[in-house]
């Protein structure tokens, strides 16, 4: 029998996790990482692994290079790669498996980037390390072509750059290519695209696929993005509370979901809501601490399918057979009983398709009927009719100089927001979405008069800001308040929460100290956290949490407008779907208006009563959200839709959908004419001299400026 193959004649796979065991001691507790994993990845095979914060699968990638947390140890298993056991190796065996034979990407290629080193030292340092008889030469020349194959915009120059000199779709590259280099068998992906806009996410997926097929290497995806993993595996394992809940092909997961944790998380994707305004379904409570072991399911605390026995046994594992098993399965049965059977796969070929679709679960999604039951829709949210116009731009104009440095002279400047006009009426959502640098922020932080505009003018409730004097300006910045995209950054460390809600009372001189706490307490209680959590830190608090007490630190001042930047762009699914329904609950309660800034198109749709998409600091077209997304105008707005990951692998597979290509202008110099022109597959003569005019075309509000809309012919399908 060949060493490579499994008795019976099976392939032997890469990857086999057997009953992996975790532990992380600190000085006052021990969690239990990692309670009995058991996985399994053949040679080029692309593995998912899915789960909530904390469910334990960042931790189960970093078991296999032994990159455990300080206080980690292994404490059971095997973890063996290529016929080796990695869980017993020694640290010079595991630094000769790092970055040799198996390549780590990280979710964050700043923090995990070496900002003493140039990017092409980076890149050849693993070939030094791991290739014996290179030169520093060859070791540059091959990180150079390494840089060219990821699809590094002119690599030679970028060798001699820093990584804070790259955008963040380069530094993720440049990660990809450290973790290519030495050409290993197996890639680990962490979290690659969690803070990247669609296009640059689906750029640095569509590039791990072509080098996977090129150098033949087997993957693991961790991620909380469910289209992510329909688009990019073969086989998914979803995780919760350090243990495997389910396991099965991507196709049977998405089809007929049997553990009612995989029933739930897909149940809170916004795509599954029934329409815009029906709230999203939420997974109640928390996952486990596990600092000591849960007697029973896991889940049963949060599932409304436990029972006793849930509370009190652990499930085992239940198999659901292959459609290619149950195929054999029936023709075995055929020729038990002398029936001529139609030609089909052997019984080796039944044997080789692995382990099925895996669950644990005592009441496991009835087979067959899932796609029925899988979305639970809660009853549809109140809609409110928005009043009159509360904030209006015109011309609205953002430039920031451009030196070589602090005492450089101005060499140009940076066009961050061109000229664009939008109104937001009292009461709505106005969703503002587009490509990371196409200046959604910028224009965020001058409604929040956090920037000076350069030109243009910003009218709030009828009045023009530019002319209010500095207490007035101060007396007004009440009524608007901002959400920030991390909201870890935005709070400082050393004052507990108490003192940060308080903080914007005191400067504004709101009502007594008594007066300031109970106004505290209330707001804690409007977005579902414990009163008590005024004694604590912020870093005491989940991520879900410390959005929340975002939203509470900008609803402290009872605002008109909250301007939103991306507050739910690395929160998991379930988390997510409580901080929009959440959102959407305090805005019919308090009347809110809310500028919602987002990458996440799914997330505006459900959420938005109007978007405005937005290109290299020009708005190119806005309206109605589902006329927006029913009938894009623009070419931009159709292929950001079509370059979404849809969370379900057949409508991933098939239709025309057409993404979007090439790299978005330098906003230092910006095409003449129309911005777009150099990405447009309809550009013409006219796109490069004139700017495009602004016309509506389908009526009702829906606007686009383009020399050439979309015609209702080209509008066949959208997402």
């Amino acid at each position: 029998m060949d060493d490579m193959e499994e008795p019976g004649g099976a392939p032997a796979p890469l990857l086999r996790i057997d009953d992996l065991r975790v532990d992380i001691a600190s000085r006052d507790r021990t969690v239990h990482a990692l309670d009995g994993v058991s996985l399994e990845l053949a040679p080029g095979e692309a593995l998912g692994i899915v789960g909530e914060s904390g469910c334990g699968k960042t931790m189960t990638a970093l078991s296999v290079l032994g990159l455990l947390p300080p206080g980690g140890a292994v404490t059971g298993g095997r973890i063996l790669f290529d016929g080796q056991d990695l869980a017993a190796a020694s640290a010079p065996t595991l630094q000769d498996v790092r970055g040799n034979t198996v390549g780590m990407v990280f979710q964050d290629p700043l923090t995990s980037l070496n900002p003493t080193m140039t990017i092409g030292a980076q890149v050849a340092e693993p070939l030094l390390l791991h290739r014996a008889g290179i030169g520093r030469k060859e070791a540059w020349a091959r990180a150079e072509e390494m840089l060219r194959l990821v699809g590094m915009p002119q690599p030679a120059e970028r060798m001699k750059s820093y990584p804070h000199q790259l955008s963040g779709g380069m530094r993720q590259r440049v990660a990809i290519a450290m973790a290519l280099v030495c050409e290993p068998k197996l890639l680990i992906a962490d979290e690659p695209t969690t803070a990247l806009d669609v296009t640059t996410q689906h750029q640095i997926l569509e590039l791990i696929d072509t080098l996977r097929e090129t150098l033949g290497m087997a993957m693991i995806l961790v991620t909380h993005d469910l289209g992510v993993i329909a688009n990019r595996v073969d086989r998914v394992a979803v995780m919760y509370a350090g243990k495997v809940a389910e396991q099965s092909d991507v196709r049977g997961l998405f089809a007929r979901p049997r553990h009612r944790y995989t029933e739930a998380l897909l149940a809170a994707l916004p795509e599954r809501a029934a329409d815009r305004g029906t709230e999203l379904h939420t997974i109640p409570g928390l996952p486990p601490s596990l600092t000591v072991r849960p007697t029973g399911c896991r889940f049963a605390p949060r599932c409304s399918f436990a029972t006793e026995k849930c509370r009190e046994r652990e499930p085992e594992p239940q198999q659901d057979m292959t459609e290619e098993q149950e195929l054999g399965s029936a023709l075995a049965e055929k020729a038990l009983v002398g029936t001529a059977a139609e030609p089909g796969p052997d019984s080796e070929t039944v044997q080789a398709t692995g382990a099925g679709h895996r669950f644990a679960c005592f009441h496991p999604v009835p087979y067959g009927d899932a796609p029925a039951e899988q979305v639970v829709t809660p009853p549809p949210a109140a809609a409110t009719e928005p009043g009159d116009v509360l904030l209006e731009l015109d011309a609205l104009v953002k430039e920031f100089p451009l030196t070589g440095g602090p005492f450089a002279r101005r060499r140009g400047t940076v066009s961050a927001v061109g000229g664009v006009s939008l109104s937001v009426r009292r009461g709505e959502t106005y969703g503002l979405v587009g490509e990371s640098g196409c200046g959604k922020t910028t224009l965020g932080r001058i409604v929040a008069g956090l920037e000076e505009p350069t030109g243009g003018t910003v009218r709030f409730d009828g009045r023009d800001l530019s002319g209010l004097s500095r207490a007035e300006r101060r007396a007004h910045r009440r009524r608007i308040q901002l959400m920030f995209q991390d909201s870890t950054a935005a709070m400082d460390p050393r004052m507990r929460v108490g003192e940060i809600l308080r903080e914007p009372l005191v400067i504004q001189g709101v009502g007594t100290r008594a007066d300031q706490e109970r106004l505290t307490a209330e707001l804690l209680d409007a977005v579902g956290l414990p009163r008590g959590a005024v004694h604590r830190y912020p870093h005491e608090f989940s991520g879900g949490q410390r959005q929340r007490l975002g939203l509470a630190r900008a609803l402290t001042l009872s605002p008109d407008l909250v301007v939103a930047d991306e507050p739910v762009s690395a929160l998991d699914v379930s988390v997510q779907a409580q901080i929009l329904n959440l959102m959407r609950e305090l805005q019919r309660e308090r009347g809110l208006t809310y500028l919602f800034i987002s990458h996440d198109l799914a997330v505006i749709r459900h959420l938005a009563d109007t978007v405005g998409v937005m290109y290299l600091g020009r708005l190119v077209e806005s309206g109605p959200a589902e006329q927006v997304y029913a009938h894009p105008l623009h070419p931009y707005t159709r292929g950001l839709l079509d370059t979404v990951n849809v969370p379900d692998p057949a409508a991933a597979s098939g239709g025309d959908r057409e993404p979007l290509r090439g790299e978005t202008p330098s906003a230092a110099k910006p095409p003449s004419g129309c911005r777009f022109r150099t990405r447009c597959p309809f550009a013409e003569k006219v796109c490069a001299s004139t700017e495009p005019p602004v016309s509506a075309p389908n009526g009702a509000g829906h606007q686009v400026a383009c020399h050439f809309p979309l015609a209702a012919t080209r509008l066949a399908s959208a997402v």
